[in-house]
């Protein structure tokens, strides 16, 4: 969707899912807009999923003994 250096962050992602499911909720929209703004918002949800998931994966933990492991 976003190339590298015009990546949006988690937050902004989340604003711009806010603007989309405001835009599907307005009375006149078109089937057809509808359908592209979906698109959009499944593609933007997919992002973050993938965001969420390398953030989950370098957090750590500290277990009984103090010690640091990876989540």
């Amino acid at each position: 969707m976003a190339d590298k250096d015009n990546e949006l962050t988690l937050e902004q992602s989340f604003d711009e899912l806010n603007k989309l499911v405001e835009k599907l909720e307005k009375p006149d929209i078109s089937l057809e807009e509808s359908f592209q703004t979906y698109k959009k918002g499944m593609e933007l949800l997919k992002e973050c999923s993938s965001k969420i998931d390398t953030v989950e994966k370098k957090m750590l933990k500290i277990n009984g003994n103090g010690e640091i492991s990876e989540f």
